[in-house]
């Protein structure tokens, strides 16, 4: 794990960057809060209202980034007022929060801005259990939060706006569906399953401390879309909880509150938050432990035993998680891992047609949004293969399966590149060959993503491995020999599917 975190790619150091990026923004923001007057727990309120709205805001354009940054509040307002109002009502307080946590979860079908304020409203009625908050301070939290939320943007849009010199990064559309055909849907209906079952474990755990298992729940269900995905995510985050715990304990304890050095270590939880994220949900896990222990003791309630209360809570709403999925509505891996395959594959045929245009002397043929597109479903389809190819996946077969698939789809992306790449030379000839190859191409798709997955065998053949004097051609024929390769590792029977969760 440690290897995965400290040497994963950063393209352009853009994990760096947006670290550094939160840490001064967040501080910034603390910082304006505690210099207008406001109390500590509306200065924690407004740290973590910067946080989210820099995490969590992942709209494709900075435009777009911006309209949903000043929407947080009209999410996330009225939910804190009705949290804050419900405190001495259990019962509706607890029917209130399972259904913001149905709401948030649906909300996802309208892309990342439904996303982002769906987080945002659940996190604020969260903020008001962990804080306490009563209506008499909503005035005090409102201010924070707006002026928190301002100073970040002011970091965001105007003093360090890198995204702005960078071309828009492409979010492959959700697989789409009606009524509970609609993952979004069906998701909504697990996560408020799997928070009720969170939420009563929590009870019995703490009747305090409860809203931890209902977080637990609520993260597990975010950014997954199989119930694969969500056991490997909570599996993740009680580990992450485990890790964090002691060294939390070890780290935090020695400072006794002291604001200074436990506001380094808070910066030191953001910066971990942020660069790990996109590598490993286990070491982000670990980083917002570290950073929740830290601010306990800030707000002078740490102590041990609240740190292993957290860790148990957290395995109640995994286990919450877990069970909905398993139990509830379930969307198996193997379903939504083909739909991203077939997505993949077709797009690769769209960009060896766009290639072999521009070959052809096309002017407007360029293959280059494609293979951006490429790239993001080729990520999504490793996401969604996490759960086989898992170190601790007993499934040792389909792992190998698994494993194979990606290796011939990374195979697919790289010849398609190269071919790109002879492509845009203008000195580039086109061989007559190449109408033939890019049909075999257009072929193969068709045979690997047939409605009947028993239909799937049936490539053209491949011709005789040569070496080929034409640079695009030789691209074709490797792009059609790891075409070929995907052909029995395809094959999903109901006897041998790819992935059986």
């Amino acid at each position: 794990m440690l290897k995965r975190m400290f040497v994963a790619p950063d393209p352009g150091l853009t994990r760096l960057r947006s670290s550094v990026r939160a840490v001064l923004g967040i501080g910034l923001a603390v910082a304006v809060c505690g210099l207008a007057g406001h109390s500590l727990v509306a200065a924690v309120t407004g740290g973590l209202a910067a946080l989210l709205a820099l995490f969590t805001v992942l709209d494709t354009t900075v435009r777009g980034q911006a309209i949903t940054t000043a929407l947080l509040p009209v999410a996330g307002f009225p939910v804190l007022a009705l949290a804050a109002g419900l405190h001495d009502y259990p019962v509706a307080r607890d029917v209130a929060f399972l259904a913001v946590i149905g709401a948030g979860v649906y909300a996802r079908r309208w892309g990342p801005r439904g996303h982002s304020l769906g987080v945002f409203a659940f996190m604020a009625f969260f903020t008001t259990q962990f804080l306490h908050t009563l209506p008499g301070q909503l005035p005090e939290l409102y201010s924070a939060v707006a002026l928190s939320l301002l100073v970040s943007s002011a970091v965001r849009f105007g003093l360090w706006c890198y995204e702005r010199r960078r071309p828009a990064p492409v979010v492959p559309a959700p697989v789409t569906g009606t009524g509970l055909g609609r993952a979004t849907t069906r998701q909504a209906v697990q996560a408020t399953a799997g928070a009720a079952f969170a939420l009563m474990a929590g009870l019995a755990l703490s009747e305090e401390r409860w809203y931890w298992a209902v977080g637990a729940t609520w993260w597990v269900f975010v950014n997954t879309a199989s119930r694969g995905e969500t056991l490997v995510r909570g599996f993740r985050r009680v580990l992450g909880t485990l890790v964090g715990v002691p060294i939390g304990l070890a780290v935090v304890v020695p400072l006794h509150g002291a604001p200074v050095p436990t506001a380094v270590v808070v910066a030191a939880g953001v910066f971990g938050i942020f660069y790990t994220a996109a590598v490993s949900y286990t070491w982000m896990v670990f980083s917002v432990t570290v950073m929740a222990g830290a601010l306990y003791g800030l707000l002078g309630v740490l102590d041990p035993a609240l740190l292993v209360l957290r860790l148990t809570e957290t395995g109640a709403g995994a286990l919450g998680a877990m069970l909905a999925v398993l139990l509830v509505l379930p969307v198996t891996t193997h379903a939504t891992t083909d739909a991203w395959i077939q997505r993949a594959l077709r797009c690769v045929h769209s960009c060896t047609a766009e290639a072999a245009a521009r070959l052809s002397g096309s002017t407007t043929a360029d293959p280059a949004p494609r293979i951006a597109e490429l790239e993001a479903l080729l990520g999504r389809v490793r996401m969604s293969l996490a759960p086989l190819v898992h170190p601790l996946s007993p499934l040792r077969a389909r792992k190998a399966r698994a494993g194979q698939v990606l290796v011939l789809l990374d195979d697919c992306a790289r010849e398609v590149r190269g071919l790109a790449s002879v492509a845009a030379d203008p000195e580039a000839s086109h061989d007559a060959r190449l109408a033939a190859a890019c049909w075999r191409v257009e072929a193969s798709v068709q045979a690997l993503t047939a409605p009947d997955p028993r239909h799937r065998a049936g490539v053209p053949d491949v011709p005789p491995h040569t070496a080929a004097a034409e640079p695009a051609l030789a691209h074709l024929h490797g792009l059609e020999r790891a075409l070929a390769g995907l052909a029995a590792p395809l094959r999903s029977d109901p006897r041998a599917p790819l992935i059986g969760v």
